[in-house]
């Protein structure tokens, strides 16, 4: 292998070798306890002398992530369909077909329908993923999460005996406001990543607030495209009033802290410069 070749020409040359492990099941490590090497990564920029042995794991089958989020975000889609419009096999003969007298039941069913067909559209017409695949057996366990939850709210929601906000339209109407502002800045924030990887760039750079007020969140948080989902999903919660929607809520909340405390910690160690009053998903808590 020539000192200047690339992980991913190295990959390449493996697959040549070994066709059944296609580049994007590969692992290549320096370390078989340390972090995988990256395609844009040199080899005679690597730790390594005139000699270097490399580390190989098979990840196992993989998928694209378009396709995972397709998959993902279709299934709640219409599974919430099933119980808005009340199908004799969920509520029972007796209340087929029925629709339900509070208004809010079907805003929040178009409400519902928005954000994931607002998320598809993301998937095929705005998102850039830096990895290309993951693994074959996350998808089920993705589709549980998305799926299972999209039908314990529905149900719920949708139920004959289901109640109304406490406070009525103003409950619901505040709640709507802010759902529509949430939905247009987790947009707004994903147009914005998206623009820093234009070209198909796999490049990481520190991305800044723009033009539009919704990216200004940018000046205080890492992640604001999780700050904008975690409000989304509180303004459904207050306005279809539904414990099981708060619960979901709550277990959003705790993934996407995780995963904003990540991508804060890569920023942080990745840039020197990067802008020191930012935390990862909430202005100067957390």
């Amino acid at each position: 292998v020539e000192p200047n070749a690339t992980i991913r020409e190295i990959r390449l040359m493996f697959h040549k070798l070994y066709p059944r492990w296609y580049p994007a099941r590969q692992s290549i490590k320096l370390d078989p306890k340390g972090k995988s090497l990256r395609d844009e990564e040199i080899l005679q920029h690597l730790p390594v002398g005139t000699t270097a042995t490399l580390y190989f794991k098979d990840l196992g089958p993989q998928i694209g992530w378009t396709t995972v989020f397709l998959i993902e975000y279709t299934g709640p889609l219409f599974i919430y369909f099933l119980f808005y419009f009340r199908m004799p096999f969920v509520y029972g003969l007796d209340e087929r077909f029925t629709s339900s007298p509070h208004p809010v039941v079907n805003l929040a069913c178009i409400c519902h329908s928005f954000h994931y067909i607002k998320r598809l559209i993301e998937t095929v017409f705005v998102h850039r993923f830096s990895h290309g695949t993951m693994p074959l057996r996350n998808i089920v366990k993705n589709c549980f999460y998305y799926w299972g939850f999209a039908a314990w709210l529905a149900y719920y929601i949708n139920h004959p005996l289901y109640t109304p906000p406490s406070y009525g339209k103003k409950q619901i109407n505040f709640a709507v406001i802010m759902f529509l502002l949430c939905e247009a800045g987790n947009f707004s924030i994903h147009v914005a990543l998206s623009d820093l990887r234009r070209n198909g760039s796999k490049i990481r750079k520190i991305p800044y607030p723009t033009k539009n007020p919704f990216t200004w969140l940018f000046f205080f948080v890492s992640c604001p495209n999780y700050t904008y989902e975690v409000g989304t999903w509180i303004s459904f919660t207050i306005m279809t009033q539904c414990v099981p929607v708060g619960l979901f809520t709550l277990l959003c909340f705790i993934q996407m802290t995780i995963w904003a405390k990540d991508k804060h910690c890569t920023y942080l160690r990745e840039f020197k410069d990067y802008p020191s009053l930012r935390m990862p998903i909430i202005p100067f808590l957390l």
